[in-house]
C-alpha cells in the first residue's frame, strides 16, 4: 500500500508551481487500489485547465516518483 506520507512528499514537489498560479492541491486519500484522490483548490479549483493540471502535472509526477500509483482523480462531490 502507498503511504500518505510518500504521496504528500511528492505533492510538495509540484505544489509551488500550482501555488504560483493561485491554487493548491490537497490530498484527500490513497485508496486500496492505488488510486490517489486529490482536490484542487483556489484558482485551480475552477480553472478550465484543471483536468490537464491533474493528469499531465500531478498524476505524471506521482507515477514517476511512485510507480505503484495507478491513477490520480478528483473525488466527485
Amino acid at each position: 500500500m502507498i503511504s500518505k506520507e510518500k504521496v504528500e512528499e511528492v505533492l510538495n514537489l509540484v505544489r509551488p508551481a500550482i501555488q504560483s498560479d493561485g491554487g493548491d492541491v490537497e490530498l484527500v486519500r490513497v485508496r486500496d487500489d492505488n488510486v490517489v484522490e486529490v482536490k484542487l483548490t483556489g484558482a485551480c479549483g475552477t480553472c478550465p485547465m484543471a483536468t490537464y493540471t491533474l493528469k499531465a502535472g500531478i498524476e505524471r509526477v506521482l507515477k514517476e516518483k511512485i510507480p505503484e500509483v495507478k491513477e490520480v482523480i478528483q473525488p466527485q462531490d
